[in-house]
């Protein structure tokens, strides 16, 4: 529990929108910034089991905070913190896709809202236990460089039938 305590210390202390919105809190308040995260984090967590929109709510917490580090990764003189942020959007826009074939059944499911922002804070977690690296590694890169060939191939021959029928040309090489 300690390790958890001083992780949750650890990130409260970097430097980023939250935590300054948090610091900021605490100065107009006088209540310390641990209890500040500690209870919008409960009630964000209420409002994801109960709440009306929750999956707006969701979708915000994947996508904003994300798109907003991405931008200043971009701005950074600093390629690492690009790669961070790309592999992100690698995984959430995989996730995404699984998401709209499943939406229907798992929406169903108690707390799967809950779970699915859990699942997204997961990913962005900075450091070794950042989830989207992790699973990049472990399962979205094998199975890239075992079908990225095959990928290349359909995606080429559909380009080039794209770029046929944009210029009238059939596959016998007359135009229409």
């Amino acid at each position: 529990m300690d390790g958890l305590r001083q992780r949750f210390e650890r990130l409260l202390e970097q430097r980023n929108l939250a935590t300054e919105a948090l610091r900021a809190l605490e100065a107009k308040t006088g209540v310390d910034k641990r209890y500040l995260a500690a209870g919008a984090t409960t009630l964000l967590s209420l409002y994801l089991l109960f709440g009306y929109g929750a999956p707006l709510l969701c979708n915000l917490i994947g996508f904003v905070y994300p798109a907003y580090a991405s931008i200043k990764a971009i701005e950074s003189p600093s390629k690492e913190d690009d790669t961070v942020w790309l592999t992100y959007w690698v995984v959430y826009s995989l996730f995404g896709l699984a998401e709209f074939f499943s939406d229907l059944l798992l929406s169903w499911f108690p707390f799967y809202y809950v779970g699915k922002c859990a699942f997204l804070l997961f990913c962005m977690i900075p450091g070794p236990w950042n989830g989207a690296h992790m699973l990049y590694r472990r399962v979205i890169r094998p199975l890239f460089l075992k079908h990225h060939e095959a990928v290349d191939n359909i995606m080429r021959d559909l380009s080039g039938r794209a770029l046929d029928a944009a210029a009238g040309v059939t596959r016998d090489g007359v135009c229409l």
